[in-house]
């Protein structure tokens, strides 16, 4: 099922309308949670939008909360969420990061007590938009041992980086610390088909591809082994030490995925050298990536964020795909 995004935003600033929004933070707002789906990040969008209802009856996301800054020192400022929807805070925050970046070539905004951002690729897009190099992360619940651990003690903790392209098509990785998010592993789980390589451990302690299992052992891999558990540890420590808020340790505590700490970090490139020549030196690295003979004559070559690109005019030409019994459960609401 396909529908246009204009009808899908509207449906959801309808919603958002109800729960306290005001009319501009429920447009933006849904605004977007659509463009994650027309990106084809459905896990975060339409489907991930009434468990973001459900934070909100509980009290963990509330609707007028704004952000506001606590510290700034030269061009690096603290803020705190104040439990704002996460991606309105997100959006803001990189948005701040941003302009301290055009004003003086570096800008970084630490945000404590926030909530889940949602699609992390967004504030990555974003920056490169502005012409920008970006570097963002933020933490979460434990849902994946460290390494030569059995339970969960380290978040998956995504990470962003994007490089700008003056035609759109930006350089963009958007990648949780686990081999596959748990966002993807229920995307598999739901289509009851394998991950295509092992994703973590089943009950019995083997390396399994089969997503359900992983879900429920919460016994994910972490990207290159013990690499990824060790990154993930540094970004969560990162995170406390410059935003002054949670760690994963703490939000063991609260008993649910709220409270968050993230950091946006921007570089104006164009302060140091035309878009020409950025474009020059991406153009030459990717057309040596892609010059790799294929595993597969059948595939090609992609460049971290071409997929998203490409299903962006998919989308957008098409209609965005929404699964039919989620978007009439929206309806209802």
């Amino acid at each position: 099922m396909r529908i246009p995004l204009t009808t899908l935003q509207a449906e959801l600033q309808r919603v958002l309308d109800k729960k306290g929004f005001t009319p501009e933070r429920a447009a933006l707002c849904a605004q977007l949670f659509s463009e994650t789906d027309q990106d084809g990040v459905y896990s975060h969008g339409l489907n991930r939008f009434p468990r973001f209802m459900q934070y909100i009856q509980k009290g963990y996301v509330v609707p007028a909360a704004e952000p506001q800054s606590e510290n700034k020192h030269g061009s690096f400022e603290r803020w705190n969420g104040n439990q704002g929807p996460g991606n309105l805070n997100a959006y803001a925050a990189m948005n701040h990061a941003v302009a301290l970046a055009k004003a003086g070539g570096i800008g970084g905004v630490a945000l404590r007590n926030t909530n889940h951002w949602m699609r992390g690729g967004t504030y990555g897009w974003l920056a490169a938009d502005a012409g920008c190099v970006a570097f963002c992360f933020t933490n979460t619940i434990p849902n994946m041992p460290p390494w030569g651990g059995k339970t969960p003690a380290i978040g998956n903790n995504p990470f962003v980086m994007a490089v700008p392209r003056t035609n759109g098509q930006h350089v963009v990785l958007d990648m949780a610390m686990s081999q596959y998010s748990y966002g993807k592993l229920y995307k598999y789980s739901q289509a009851s088909k394998k991950l295509p390589v092992p994703g973590g451990y089943d009950a019995a302690g083997n390396l399994t591809q089969d997503p359900a299992a992983i879900e429920q052992t919460e016994r994910a891999l972490p990207v290159g082994f013990w690499k990824g558990s060790g990154l993930s540890i540094l970004l969560d420590l990162a995170l406390g030490v410059l935003a002054g808020g949670r760690t994963t340790a703490d939000l063991k505590e609260l008993g649910d995925e709220y409270g968050v700490s993230q950091t946006f970090i921007c570089l104006d490139v164009t302060q140091f050298q035309d878009a020409a020549f950025t474009d020059e030196i991406i153009q030459k690295t990717l057309s040596f990536i892609k010059s790799s003979t294929p595993v597969s004559p059948d595939e090609s070559i992609l460049y971290p964020g071409e997929n998203t690109w490409r299903t962006r005019q998919e989308n957008i030409r098409l209609g965005i795909p929404v699964d039919p019994q989620i978007w009439q459960q929206v309806q209802a609401m």
